[in-house]
């Protein structure tokens, strides 16, 4: 039961994370097109650099659901 848990476990921390990935990923382009919009440039850089650290963060998620799915394969 201990190993049905561990992977299930797995499988609900790995696809919590690709969600989070999604999310992030969806907020990257949201300020993107917030910044192709907008007419201050100040801000407009502001939202590239949150564009660019939503995509990071994406990439972390991205990286911790492979590390989930490799725990998995292990199990």
């Amino acid at each position: 039961m201990s190993e049905d848990k561990n992977i299930a476990g797995n499988l609900l921390d790995a696809a919590r994370a690709k969600l989070e990935e999604g999310v992030d990923r969806a907020r990257a382009v949201g300020h993107d097109i917030a910044s192709m919009v907008g007419n201050d440039p100040l801000e407009n850089a502001a939202d590239k650099a949150n564009a660019a650290a939503a995509r990071l963060e994406a990439e972390g998620h991205n990286a911790q659901a492979d590390h989930h799915l490799s725990e998995l394969k292990k199990d």
